[in-house]
């Protein structure tokens, strides 16, 4: 089992690094376009609230979203708040998530998450701890997938590695920083690969989530994989 204990106190970190780098923003920065396609970096604080929110509904036995839809609409009608408002929705959602975790549980059980996926209710903390990593990298500012505890980022390309591990698209890989190996796609990877692909940890991370094209990185037996979406 994971330690839950462990991963909550990393999210507490990771919460308190963001929020200390947001508050540097301003009401005009908070509206311009973060690094992800269509959402501005009022979009991303108001996704980071409202999936605390949704994880503490995963805790507590209910749909984690009433719906996609809604879910979306709720991260539209919030993104173009103010800064302090998204500051203090970002910090007393995750305050909600850290007390409904502190909870006496069964840390074994399972848990429904979005679209039907399932997970031990220990790997949840993990998740949010990606949740707020990651998007703190795709606010733009200043933060990137170089400054990610080493721990994190072993931690998440071993997670996107298995996720991808048996995809029909995904050719035999194994993914390497040169002292770690990982094994993807179709037919796990392995010995046996087709592909290789090496380089910096936090670049096979970058490509792993979507997050760089895998410009840099070194592929041999084969042309860099096409992952399908996260």
């Amino acid at each position: 089992m994971a330690d839950h204990v462990r991963d909550l106190a990393s999210v507490r970190e990771a919460t308190e690094r963001l929020l200390t780098a947001a508050a540097k923003l301003n009401n005009d920065s908070v509206a311009e376009p973060s690094r992800l396609p269509g959402w501005t970096r009022g979009h991303v604080l108001a996704h980071l609230a409202r999936n605390a929110d949704a994880l503490v509904n995963v805790f507590e036995g209910r749909p984690m979203y009433v719906s996609g839809e809604a879910r979306d609409a709720d991260i539209d009608r919030d993104a173009p708040r103010p800064l302090d408002v998204h500051l203090t929705d970002v910090r007393e959602s995750a305050a909600r998530f850290q007390e409904t975790a502190a909870a006496p549980a069964d840390w074994s059980r399972t848990v429904e998450l979005r679209n039907g996926v399932t997970d031990t209710a220990s790997l949840v903390p993990f998740r949010r701890w990606t949740e707020v990593e990651l998007h703190h990298v795709d606010l733009g500012i200043g933060y990137e997938l170089e400054d990610l505890p080493a721990e994190f980022t072993e931690r998440m390309t071993t997670f996107l590695a298995d996720r991808f591990t048996g995809r029909p698209e995904v050719p035999p890989t194994t993914v390497t920083d040169g002292t770690r190996a990982w094994s993807t796609g179709s037919g796990a990877g392995g010995p046996g690969a087709t592909v290789t692909v090496t380089g910096p940890a936090p670049a096979l991370l970058g490509w792993l989530c979507g997050r760089r094209d895998g410009a840099g990185l070194e592929v041999s037996g084969g042309d860099l994989p096409a992952l399908p979406p996260l």
